[in-house]
């Protein structure tokens, strides 16, 4: 019996360890007392955690189902360049609040967007889906236009409807492109409430008004925000016409602020796609003219501006450690448009193209109560958001169709290594080139400066990225195997996209 109660608690078993040295007679009855009450103690304390083990649990288990979902706010922007920002190397646009964002957060340097233009990577992003297998990439219309009919099927599951299962408030505000009628605005796709712009900011031009190519050659040259007949939205009803772009990013940046004041309660996902800084630029007056890069850098220190009065917005509510801000862009920077577009860095290209300056963007992750703070030199995709914000949020990321993103969880929290070790270039719903590890083979290729038009290679390109960042040095005849080995996944990557949904972009409104 004494060496079995001593095996239940180390009070017990010392006071059986002085009676067995030999102790008095009175020793032996005080100790046979302090055995009872540890007896009675021991079974007390088994009685009280019969309750006390459900209670934990049930506590667990509304822990798991209310307080420790994070909130995701994503801003994502229109056209900004790898090297536009002055924490990825930019010398003259000031970016101090996104600065702070990536000390405090992950700069990740190989991150990639779905498509190297606006609508299909929109879907991407949202599907976590290559925009080919939900007819969101077209060889027949580059994207989405005011003529167009078409949209964002509506059998496509996006974020805001994975985080509905957990009972997440959605807003979409900014930039949607993703279909302008009624049955393919966000709230038919998992969104509480819209405020935004429907397409680019340059469609629904006024005929006859200012050649902008033409006047891009001057970088302090100022648009006049009336030749773009460009609607604003409130939910589905048009409430301004056109837009006053002058002030639509602080517009934005008030919006979403005011949002997260509204639901500062509960679980949220803000999604925030600025209309800027693809063209016609515009920026407020407390902006215009102050940075020396001129207007574009002026459009780029106010986002900056924006980005910064978000995250104070999150400290002061004591929501910075509950809340994960990803920040972003949909494609590389717009060469065509000189001064007026961004810098790739030290990529290759820019927009419209697969080369890295099309498809490689500027990515910051932030959350102090969640996220391990370093620099991210793993890759990853606007594709993965979708399965990484399911599972920090412990909801279910679609299981009935193919999907194309990874989980990211636990190289944000953790710093691991990122499940992600390829990407596919798609462009106007043909694939162009491949990434595997260091490697990537090109089968197709765009001109750098008009992408609408295809350049002709004469057999496959294959770079590797870590040793030329720059893809300048093509170096496919030295490593015959690996060309082979990227050609058949290149093989079985468009296989497996032969089911593909039909094209969403070609259709257009019937003409009266």
């Amino acid at each position: 019996m004494a060496r079995g109660f001593r095996m239940r608690g180390r009070i017990c078993a010392g006071s059986y360890s002085l009676i067995d040295r030999g102790r008095d007679f009175s020793n032996r009855v005080l100790l046979s007392n302090q055995q009872a009450d540890c007896v009675n103690n021991y079974h007390t304390r088994i009685l009280k955690m019969r309750y006390l083990i459900p209670l934990i649990a049930i506590l667990a288990s509304l822990y798991a189902g209310g307080t420790d979902r994070p909130n995701f706010i994503v801003i994502f922007c229109d056209d900004l360049g790898y090297g536009d920002l002055s924490c990825f190397g930019n010398p003259t646009i000031k970016t101090p609040s996104l600065d702070r964002m990536a000390q405090e957060g992950q700069k990740w340097t190989q991150f990639y967007v779905a498509d190297p233009v606006c609508t299909p990577s929109r879907a991407g992003l949202l599907t976590g889906r290559y925009p080919i297998r939900n007819g969101m990439s077209s060889s027949a219309r580059v994207v989405l236009f005011p003529d167009s009919s078409g949209g964002l099927p509506q059998s496509e599951i996006t974020i805001a409807e994975v985080l509905k299962q957990r009972d997440y408030a959605t807003a979409a505000v900014g930039k949607w492109h993703l279909g302008h009628l009624p049955e393919h605005l966000p709230m038919t796709q998992g969104f509480d409430s819209y405020y935004g712009i429907p397409y680019s900011n340059d469609m629904d031009k006024i005929p006859d008004t200012p050649n902008y190519r033409r006047e891009a050659e001057d970088p302090y040259y100022y648009p006049n925000t009336a030749d773009y007949n460009v609607p604003l939205l409130e939910n589905d009803k048009e409430i301004e016409r056109p837009a006053d772009q002058n002030t639509i990013t602080r517009r934005y940046t008030e919006r979403a602020i005011q949002y997260i004041k509204d639901h500062r309660e509960q679980p949220f996902f803000l999604y925030l796609a600025h209309s800027l800084p693809h063209i016609p630029l515009f920026a407020s007056e407390q902006f215009r003219g102050k940075s020396i890069r001129g207007l574009y850098g002026d459009v780029i220190e106010e986002i900056d501006w924006g980005v910064g009065r978000i995250l104070q917005t999150l400290r002061d509510l004591d929501l910075d450690e509950k809340t994960i801000v990803v920040f972003s862009t949909d494609n590389g920077p717009w060469l065509a448009f000189k001064s007026h577009g961004g810098s790739a860095g030290p990529l290759r290209a820019g927009k419209g193209t697969t080369f890295e300056g099309g498809q490689r963007v500027p990515t910051i992750f932030w959350g102090p109560g969640h996220l391990s703070p370093g620099v991210i030199h793993e890759m990853g995709s606007t594709l993965d958001l979708l399965p990484t914000f399911a599972a920090l949020a412990g909801a279910k990321a679609p299981q009935d169709r193919k999907m194309d993103g990874y989980d990211l969880s636990k190289v944000l929290t953790e710093k691991a290594r990122s499940p992600r070790k390829e990407f596919y270039y798609w462009a106007r719903a043909r694939l162009h080139a491949v990434r595997s590890g260091s490697w990537k083979l090109h089968v197709l290729q765009r001109e750098p400066i008009n992408y609408g038009r295809v350049v002709e290679i004469e057999g496959p390109e294959l770079y590797n990225l870590e040793n030329d960042i720059s893809e300048a040095y093509e170096v496919a005849g030295a490593h015959p195997k690996v060309v082979r080995r990227l050609m058949k996944m290149i093989e079985a990557h468009e296989a497996d996209t032969v089911d593909s949904l039909p094209d969403q972009l070609a259709a257009r409104i019937p003409k009266e």
